[in-house]
């Protein structure tokens, strides 16, 4: 282990009943409104599927999906943490979600412009897509203060 990044071996789980909400912090960076840890712990419980990438007990990374359970899933939500970013975490996230809904028609994503290279590279394609968000929703989730 390099003394000046003291990252271990990445281990990875599609079981979230080993979180907390404490081991999730670091997410969500530069929303608006982003989820509380124990939101953020609910959304990948209730997904058709994820899978989480840990460094000892804290997640520093998760991609989930939800799916209609045989023939499509999307993925809505993908993150690393800054510091481990540029580590392969992402893209094995991704494969190993893949890998998880194989025999599947498909799955999509939506991403923004700046980060469709990163989904092309590992297989995803651009293709048109309609998105509504409430801008409205408060569900709980944090808004920012002054």
């Amino acid at each position: 282990m390099d003394p000046a990044n003291p990252i271990r071996l990445i281990s990875y789980t599609n079981d979230p009943s080993c979180l907390k909400a404490e081991t999730l912090n670091g997410f969500f960076e530069g929303w608006v409104q982003k989820p509380t840890p124990e939101q953020h712990l609910e959304i990948l419980r209730n997904s058709a599927a994820c899978w989480l990438a840990l460094d000892g007990s804290r997640c520093v990374g998760f991609i989930n999906a939800i799916s209609d359970g045989f023939f499509y899933a999307t993925v809505p939500l993908l993150e690393v943490i800054p510091e481990y970013r540029g580590k392969g975490i992402g893209t094995e996230l991704i494969r190993r979600m893949r890998q998880s809904f194989e025999g599947f028609y498909g799955m999509d994503l939506i991403c923004d412009e700046n980060l469709a290279p990163f989904y092309e590279k590992r297989g995803f394609f651009r293709a048109v897509g309609m998105i509504w968000r409430n801008d409205g929703f408060g569900g709980g989730v944090q808004t920012p203060t002054d």
